[in-house]
Order: C-alpha cells, then structure tokens, then sequence
C-alpha cells in the first residue's frame, strides 16, 4: 500500500471506522440530535462547532489538492451554519461525510513524491505533515466531542433557546 493510500485509509478511518482505538466521529455523532449539538457545556465548544472546526480543514486542504490556493482563516474555522433543526444537522453531517470521501480519493491519487514537497508554502511544512496533521487533529477534537456528549447525556443538558 501506498503512503498516500494509507494515510486516506487513517483519514477514512477516523471519520467512519476501523480505527485500533474504535472511536470515529460518523458512530460518535449518530445520535446526537441537532439540540445536542448546540448544546452549551459550560464553557466548552459545542458538538457542532468541533465537528465543523475539524472538516473545516478538511475543506480547505480539500480545494488545495484540485489544484486550488489555500483560503483558510483560524478566526473562522469555528463558525458554523446556524443549525436550528434536525434537517440542519443532519445536513451538516451529510455533508461532512461527503467532504471526507472526496478528500480521501484525493489523497489516495497523490504520487509518493508530492507528500515530500512543501504544502503551498514552506512555512507549512510538507504535504505529509498536513495531511498526517489532520488526522491527528481529528482524533484530538474528537475526543473532545466524546467527553461534551457524555457531559450532555450525564448532565441531561439540553439546548436552550
């Protein structure tokens, strides 16, 4: 298996399974109702700005890789669509899920000695660095997002409006 194969097999792998530490964000997120997912816990993120601050990256590197420059901003990569109903998380959601794919075929297309070269700037580091570095950031906000929604569950928090 190729380097880049491997590393869209770990990206897969954390967004919907078949991870060695068993947690991925599609079964962690399956029952999370839209209400959840705004829900405030104390001073933390909610759901929803975690999961679109983790595929905001995604998307950004996403356009990197069809060939496009790097528009991405730290100071927005937590302001999410206003989600205020089920239809809009579950809209999200799909679209994180489709997001993910389409960055791992991507991924598994480039030649071993792209991940080598410097990603859009040397300041970046390599293109292996940022794509391993987007897995990494997914686990991190991912367990995260475990503790907030057993916070949630534990705590019976919900929304308020």
């Amino acid at each position: 298996m190729t380097t880049s194969k491997q590393i869209a097999r770990h990206l897969r792998e954390v967004f919907f399974g078949g991870n060695w530490t068993t947690v991925n964000l599609k079964d962690t997120l399956a029952d999370v109702t839209w209400q959840q997912a705004v829900a405030k816990v104390y001073d933390l993120n909610t759901i929803a700005a975690l999961t679109y601050h983790v595929t905001y990256y995604v998307t950004a590197v996403t356009r990197v890789l069809q060939g496009n420059t790097l528009d991405a901003s730290d100071k927005l990569s937590f302001s999410h669509p206003p989600i205020a109903s089920e239809s809009d998380w579950q809209k999200m959601l799909e679209g994180i899920w489709a997001e993910a794919e389409q960055f791992a075929l991507l991924i598994e297309q480039l030649p071993e000695e792209k991940l080598w070269e410097d990603f859009t700037d040397p300041k970046y580091g390599i293109y292996y660095r940022n794509l391993i570095g987007i897995v990494e950031h997914l686990h991190y906000h991912l367990g995260q997002i475990v503790l907030v929604k057993k916070l949630i569950i534990t705590e019976n928090i919900s929304h308020s409006s």
